[in-house]
């Protein structure tokens, strides 16, 4: 009986140690993705995607967009095309609002 006992004991403790494994594994797989996206963000900050040259600052309409010195590409932080074209009103709400609009002649 003492033997069905320690064989349970060690299977628990066994599972245990299988699963902190596989925990720490998992932490250190993630550890890694977030060192090489960190890596590939320094090595391609202020670089065109496009064709990998130089972006430069313009100001535009009063907002900041950048241009890519060597094949013109633009690229628009996050809010910035919204600031130059205003809000996106293609929405579901706005399309039940224009159909009910009325229509003079």
């Amino acid at each position: 009986m003492s033997t069905d006992k320690n064989a349970s004991e060690e299977g628990y403790f066994a599972k245990i140690e299988a699963e902190e494994r596989a925990k720490a594994q998992v932490a250190l797989a993630e550890e890694k993705a977030r060192a090489a996206r960190a890596e590939l963000q320094a090595q391609h900050a202020g670089r065109c995607g496009k064709c990998g040259g130089a972006m430069s600052p313009r100001d535009f309409k009063g907002v900041e967009i950048d241009v890519c010195s060597d094949c013109g590409s633009v690229l628009l932080d996050p809010g910035e095309l919204e600031a130059l074209a205003g809000k996106d009103a293609s929405g579901a709400l706005s399309g039940l609002a224009a159909l009910f609009k009325f229509k003079g002649k």
